[in-house]
């Protein structure tokens, strides 16, 4: 049986969860504009890069939510 958790601990995990989403998909994105910006290939690697941030971010997140739950943070 896990103890309960505080709402302020479930407030922390929701803007850990929400700044690792948001700031992996914003480096994606501005690594793909700087980069088609450099090789002159407009939405390549801004698709790219963004896939690649949204999937790190859904990564993090998962690994965030498993340590949550079983107890470490």
């Amino acid at each position: 049986m896990h103890p309960k958790k505080s709402p302020l601990q479930a407030m922390a995990i929701y803007s850990v969860i929400l700044s690792q989403l948001v700031g992996s998909v914003l480096i994606g994105v501005f690594t793909g504009m700087w980069l088609d910006e450099q090789f002159g290939t407009a939405p390549l690697f801004l698709i790219i890069c963004l896939l690649v941030g949204l999937s790190a971010g859904v990564w993090a997140m998962l690994q965030t939510v498993r340590k949550f739950e079983s107890g470490d943070m």
